[in-house]
């Protein structure tokens, strides 16, 4: 009988690697990744077919069914949010600035004021101010957030909004927050906010998804004004860590129709967490005298094309005479590469901003292996030296910036939801111009010989984990 059983469970096992294999064949982004995955499945389907459920599925299956199935109500709200936007909707004629909308599948609005938040202090100021000035709702979603001084001041402020009145909805990411306590969350109930993980993992079918996040930042108070950027919620992203030290961030601040952009992601990702139509104000307010042109773009596993990806892929193709990047997480797949490279062989400046402390290993060891290619081309790579290096921004020529929340890596490009403001507006071009500035003053530039003069065995370590960029 025992014998039997064994080898049922063996044939299931292949089953399951052969209809894995059949799906990797169809759905794998790569020919190569198609190739790997098949040959593991079909040949080590004790150890493949696990690991292709956790970290080989291409997209969020469970976030693209649920957006087919509430697409009805869905459209109402869109509707709903368009119409009110179309008075401000701004002339995006301008085709680098066209295919960013049509990526974005959200409108170029204007009538917005977009402001630099630089580090944690002016960022956590300018969040918690507007907490406190909400009337109606407070939307807010963080990839992660802890159990510290900071956390807990985040905590206490959305409980006195709460038991004034205020509808709070707090969404978090379970992977990121992992850490974070039950009580936590029992406490934020308990004052009357409204409480959900993002559940990456739902259900039966989708229970081994756990290789996606949600790795948005956001926070909307009342549908007109509303945060998005690089900052988490922890007491380092203050700087006060003893091994990250200065920690080196930036977000935005928005007014104006952009906020109703930032609203819809987090009533689409609140609506796949909790199943709930949340009523918001969809009515955009514009109080700024110099305006600014603004579309945002979230994008995630679950959208049709690689939506981060052709985000930067577009934007270093755009530059003509300048493209400068920060990113802490720099692991470009070879597409991005090849862009960088061309675009410093045709004369634009090309830099690359990057920490000079690892936060995540693989991820530092993994550059010093592309990293030669990229400087033989002309591409200018930078590392931060004060303390760690977070934020997410490009600058392109002295026409449009972005800020958000997409590193330059597989995982960002395809494995998480994420959300970026895009701002075509020359003004806000150069503040983010002088911002690099000083950072860049900030950096020691990296020469080619430091690359290629390191003994072999570093080189056999960068490039065995550069063969992990799929999943770092």
């Amino acid at each position: 009988m025992a014998s039997w059983l064994f080898g049922v469970l063996i044939l299931v096992i292949h089953v399951l690697g052969a209809l894995s294999a059949v799906q990797a064949l169809l759905s794998s982004r790569t020919s190569q990744g198609a190739i790997a995955w098949i040959i593991s499945l079909i040949t080590m389907p004790y150890l493949a077919v696990p690991a292709y459920w956790v970290f080989g599925r291409p997209r969020f299956y469970g976030y693209v069914s649920a957006r087919g199935e509430r697409d009805t109500v869905l459209r109402r709200v869109l509707a709903r949010y368009r119409e009110r936007v179309s008075p401000y909707l701004a002339d995006a004629r301008e085709p680098d600035v066209l295919a960013v909308e049509k990526l974005a599948m959200m409108p170029l609005t204007s009538g917005n004021r977009s402001e630099l938040l630089v580090d944690g202090e002016a960022t956590f100021d300018s969040l918690f101010a507007g907490i406190e000035a909400a009337d109606d709702y407070i939307l807010i979603q963080f990839f992660i957030v802890r159990d510290d001084a900071l956390g807990l001041e985040l905590k206490h402020r959305l409980q006195r909004a709460a038991e004034k009145g205020i509808r709070v909805c707090f969404l978090f990411d379970e992977i990121g927050c992992h850490n974070l306590p039950e009580r936590y969350l029992r406490d934020l109930r308990e004052a009357g906010v409204e409480v959900s993980a993002f559940h990456s993992s739902r259900g039966l079918r989708h229970r081994f998804q756990l290789n996606f996040r949600n790795h948005r930042k956001i926070l909307v108070v009342d549908g007109r004004q509303g945060w998005v950027g690089g900052f988490n919620v922890g007491v380092e992203y203050l700087g006060q860590h003893a091994r990250h030290g200065h920690w080196r961030d930036t977000h935005l601040k928005l007014t104006g129709p952009s906020v109703l952009g930032l609203q819809e992601a987090f009533w689409e990702d609140w609506h796949w967490a909790t199943g709930e139509v949340i009523r918001l104000n969809w009515a955009p307010e514009v109080t700024c005298e110099e305006c600014q042109n603004v579309v945002i773009v979230p994008s995630g596993p679950a959208d049709p094309q690689e939506t981060a990806s052709l985000l930067v892929q577009h934007a270093i193709h755009s530059a003509r005479e300048r493209l400068w990047v920060t990113s802490p997480y720099f692991v470009p797949d070879r597409s991005v590469q090849d862009a960088l490279r061309l675009a410093a062989m045709r004369g634009v400046d090309v830099r690359i901003m990057i920490p000079e402390r690892p936060d995540h290993l693989l991820v530092f060891l993994s550059a010093f292996s592309f990293l030669p290619d990229m400087l033989r081309a002309g591409v200018k790579v930078y590392r931060y030296q004060p303390g760690f290096l977070h934020q997410k921004v490009i600058l392109i020529d002295e026409e449009a910036a972005s800020v958000g929340t997409v590193n330059l890596d597989n995982r960002s490009f395809r494995l998480n939801f994420e959300i970026t403001a895009f701002v075509p507006d020359r003004g806000f071009a150069a503040e983010v111009a002088a911002m690099l500035e000083r950072d860049f003053a900030d950096c020691r530039r990296v020469s080619l010989e430091e690359i290629t003069s390191r003994p072999l065995w570093r080189k056999l370590v960068s490039r065995a984990a550069y063969l992990f960029a799929p999943v770092q």
